[in-house]
């Protein structure tokens, strides 16, 4: 299939149903059209719309298109309304790094020298002050539960949200026992048709485009700041491919979630209006915190695999990079029979697991394009750790003596590193370490 071009025809929205429509084309030959919904839940009682939640699905409509954008990859993308200078660049950061795995496994180059074109510029809009409950995305991990509790310990009352909430998710909400609000996005039918066809496919930066849901959610309800819990470590590439990082978590990384919040600042006036709680933590330091919430042990789950099964109970698949890194990251915390019941079974025990541990400790390839955590994250983690599980006595005998100079504890466990947490919620992390 060749494509000249992508376009945003329109967009509705329906503030009785909670129903945005947006449409694209992929135009050439013969022309693609799709058309996708993303269901708000709905305010109680009558309900104004403000124009500052069609600022945001304005947004929405670009950055949801990359999952139609990567059947056919255009080499032109025209986004369909002047923007401000701040929106264009991040249009074209979407489109590029948050594609850079798509490009890389597609072998498409020139997906990394994309610009996103748009027909106009607008100046920034006025400052809008956000105040309120603050909303807190929930995943079902570790990281999303120790944000909840956080912001919970301080008299926050957290609102939980998600996008599309699977069993898991919903048992986290339930364990939480606070109130939650979910949206719901529905891709169009035909995508899978095509992909099911032999469509080019590929990872797509579905951060960006949830914590966009999250920050229209958030403004219609009248809420305060969407809250996520993307780590340090997230900003770690791949491998650099063409001169250019490689990032599965591009999206989650600091750079982008910066691009972001001076996006819909610019577009929509909204005053930090997004950000992450746990910028500064890496993901060891947070599973020592999670180690504190024993509340969830039989609803916690991390593993992306899961979520697929047919189960609905299943929530690890305990053969996957995030399964074990998962695993690798809580050990020094916690007994290892509390470990063996959250995952289910001990992966110390299983001798299979030890070419996926030192796939994340680095011995023998790239980072896996997972959200896992740094390899000097996984080598502190292995030091700390001094019993004779089977699984761990193959690993000390293949790292190499080089590789432990590179495992800092006190990196790991010290807080630091770019972030936008603003002075008050970061004043609430520094009370919780």
């Amino acid at each position: 299939m060749q494509f000249d071009v992508m376009r945003f025809p329109s967009y509705a929205f329906d503030p009785v149903t909670g129903v945005a429509t947006f449409d694209y084309v992929l135009d050439g030959p013969e022309p693609l059209r799709f058309t996708e919904t993303i269901t708000l839940p709905a305010p109680a009682g009558p309900t104004d719309v403000p124009e500052t939640l069609h600022r945001v699905l304005e947004l929405l409509h670009v950055v949801a298109g990359v999952s139609y954008y990567k059947v056919g990859a255009p080499a032109r993308v025209l986004a369909p309304r002047p923007v401000a200078p701040e929106v264009a660049t991040w249009f074209t950061r979407i489109y590029t790094d948050g594609l850079a795995e798509y490009a890389y496994r597609n072998q498409l180059p020139h997906v990394l020298e994309l610009t996103v074109e748009t027909p106009g510029t607008l100046p920034a809009a006025a400052p809008v002050e956000v105040t309120g409950r603050p909303l807190s995305a929930v995943g079902g991990g570790k990281d999303s539960i120790v944000t909840l509790e956080i912001l919970r310990a301080a008299g926050l009352d957290p609102v939980p949200f998600s996008v599309n909430p699977n069993p898991v998710i919903e048992n986290v909400n339930a364990a939480s026992g606070l109130s939650a609000l979910a949206a719901r996005r529905k891709l169009d039918p035909r995508l899978f048709e095509l992909n099911k066809a032999g469509a080019l496919n590929g990872h797509i930066p579905v951060t960006a485009i949830n914590s966009l849901i999250a920050i229209a959610t958030a403004v219609w309800h009248g809420l305060g700041p969407v809250v996520m819990s993307n780590e340090r470590s997230a900003s770690d590439p791949n491998l650099i491919w063409n001169g250019r990082e490689v990032n599965h978590q591009w999206s989650k990384g600091v750079l982008a979630e910066g691009l972001l919040r001076d996006a819909v600042t610019a577009h929509t006036g909204l005053v930090d209006p997004y950000f992450s709680l746990l910028r500064t933590l890496s993901e060891l330091h947070i599973a020592q915190l999670f180690a504190g919430h024993t509340a969830y042990d039989d609803v916690v789950t991390s593993c992306n695999k899961a979520f697929k099964l047919h189960d609905p109970t299943a929530r690890w698949c305990g053969d996957c990079p995030k399964c074990r890194f998962v695993f690798l990251a809580m050990a020094p915390h916690m007994p290892r029979e509390r470990l063996a019941h959250i995952f289910g079974h001990d992966l110390f025990a299983d001798e299979a697991q030890v070419p996926g541990f030192l796939e994340l400790l680095g011995v023998d390839a790239h980072k896996p394009f997972e959200c896992v955590g740094e390899a000097e994250e996984c080598l502190v983690a292995l030091s700390m750790l001094t019993d004779g599980a089977p699984v761990l006595v193959a690993l000390r005998a293949a790292v190499p003596a080089s590789a432990w100079d590179d495992a800092s504890h006190s990196n790991v466990f010290t807080p630091g590193g770019e972030h936008h947490i603003p002075p008050a919620y970061l004043k609430l992390l520094d009370d919780a370490l």
